[in-house]
């Protein structure tokens, strides 16, 4: 199979090509920059970026099946770059598909697209979307989930896949930033410490997308549908950040602020980074106080029916590995 991979030099697309080098796939990764390591696989790198329509569009050329997985990521406080990149290049990348016959997409969106600013419980893909979001990466990233399985039709079969917290060797965001934070003495609890929220293992999460696209070609029961994936078991929130950071060799997290103090240093923060279009991101944000002090965990019934998802690696097998490779 010819197989396009949108951010395959990424944290999760880099997992997936090489699950699909070892199945014996032709493999094509698109990305902003060069990885000699993807070379060295076999795949074919090409240089890139999704605001440019015509790139995307001539990646797609020869694929039959396009894993998606290149984003904006963050808590930034401007809107435009997640909409270019995330919402418009997503565009390009169905248009892409459509244009060159691809007759399968998976797209990697987010659990977050769906979340508004309360707890959530083993909710299920019945969740709608808000009417506002407090984050423009989940906003950005709802618009190009409804574009995908909009997309979906006779000739091009989609669906999306809803990870939340994907961690793992070679991660470049989660769990830096979280270290980086306690080692400058900025990591604090929010809130009262006992919110569960679902994660996956990397390796997990790349499983699912071929065992997905795998479904989209033999039965099709999944196209046009959403997914929530994680490790089907959810975890206290801050009982697993002591743990990633005791394996680091950090001192667990001693400071505490309530929720709600959180939320309104957030909300000042996030206007004062807007007005004065400071770079980078704010300390605290409205969307991370509520994600660290609410619960998020997810139904992940639907992807076990559909495609027969099943984490391969463990939360306690995943936590053994976890600075692999670092």
């Amino acid at each position: 199979m010819n197989v396009l991979v949108t951010g395959g030099g990424g944290f999760l697309g880099q997992y997936i090509v090489e699950r699909l080098v070892v199945r014996g796939d032709k493999v094509r990764s698109f990305g902003r920059k060069a990885y000699p390591e993807l070379e060295k696989l076999g795949v074919e790198v090409i240089r890139g970026d999704l605001r440019d329509e015509n790139a995307i569009k001539a990646a797609c050329r020869g694929v039959e099946t396009v894993f998606h997985s290149a984003a904006f990521p963050g808590i930034h406080c401007q809107w435009k770059p997640f909409y270019e990149t995330n919402t418009l290049g997503t565009l390009a990348v169905i248009n892409g598909c459509i244009e060159h016959n691809v007759k399968y997409l998976v797209y990697t969106g987010t659990a977050s697209c769906v979340f508004g600013g309360k707890s959530q419980e083993n909710v299920d893909e019945s969740e709608p979307y808000p009417t506002r979001w407090l984050a423009h990466y989940p906003h950005s990233k709802a618009l190009a989930e409804q574009a995908v399985l909009k997309a979906n039709g006779q000739n091009l079969r989609t669906c999306s896949l809803r990870p939340h917290l994907i961690w793992g060797p070679r991660d470049q965001h989660l769990i830096p930033r979280l270290l980086d934070r306690a080692k400058r003495g900025r990591l604090v609890q929010v809130g009262n410490g006992e919110n569960l929220v679902d994660q996956i293992y990397v390796e997990n999460a790349a499983a699912a997308h071929i065992q997905a696209a795998n479904a989209l070609a033999e039965h099709g029961r999944n196209a046009g549908k959403a997914y929530f994936i994680s490790q089907g078991e959810p975890v206290n929130c801050w009982k697993w950040i002591n743990e990633i950071l005791e394996l680091a060799g950090l001192e667990p997290v001693k400071r505490k602020v309530p929720f709600r103090l959180a939320w309104t240093v957030g909300t000042g923060l996030e206007a004062f980074y807007r007005c004065l279009n400071l770079p980078g991101e704010p300390p605290m944000t409205r969307f991370l106080a509520a994600q660290l002090a609410q619960h998020h965990y997810f139904n992940i019934a639907a992807a076990q029916r559909d495609f027969d998802f099943r984490p391969e690696i463990s939360l306690e097998e995943g936590m053994t590995r976890i600075f692999r490779h670092q």
